[in-house]
């Protein structure tokens, strides 16, 4: 059983794993909520294509006066350390990070990563129509109301979390 962990997500901003464009992050210990982190993140590369904006609703506009996210990670460093980092669909959220560290030549420190989607599978089978982030939260006992918003579906994976790790 996972208690402290925190739930992570990101939106990016274009094709490109490494475009990360915000960043939300729910710290839980000991099964209860302690601490949230949202940070807008100007991408690299620094471009939005139609698609991606349209998932999020964060353009250019939003995220051009944004730090870097070499400098955002300096304090969520601080914020997550010794925790396990969980993602609603692990391979998506973990592939942006290794790509972030990668394109910021930083040292990537191997996190411990966990994924809900997988866990819900397991957990809920057949029981519900589908894993989406949004049916399984619901599932859960929390209602995502804005899905796409970082903050809102890290809690939301936190949710999640609580319940079947």
């Amino acid at each position: 059983m996972i208690e402290s962990f925190a739930a992570i997500d990101f939106e990016t901003a274009n094709e490109n794993l490494s475009s990360v464009c915000s960043v939300g992050i729910v710290v839980v210990r000991n099964g209860v909520i302690t601490d949230e982190y949202y940070s807008l993140i100007q991408p690299e590369p620094n471009y939005y294509n139609y698609h991606n904006s349209c998932i999020h609703g964060l353009t250019s506009d939003d995220t051009d006066n944004a730090r870097v996210f070499s400098y955002v990670w300096q304090e969520v460093e601080a914020l997550i350390a010794g925790l396990p980092l969980i993602a609603h669909n692990k391979q998506f959220d973990e592939s942006c990070l290794k790509a972030a560290f990668r394109t910021y030549q930083m040292d990537y420190p191997d996190y411990d990563f966990y994924c809900t989607l997988s866990a819900s599978r397991r957990s809920f089978g057949k029981t519900l129509p589908n894993h989406q982030l949004h049916t399984v939260s619901a599932h859960c006992g929390f209602i995502l109301e804005n899905h796409h918003n970082a903050l809102c579906d890290a809690r939301a994976c936190a949710a999640i979390a609580i319940k079947v790790f």
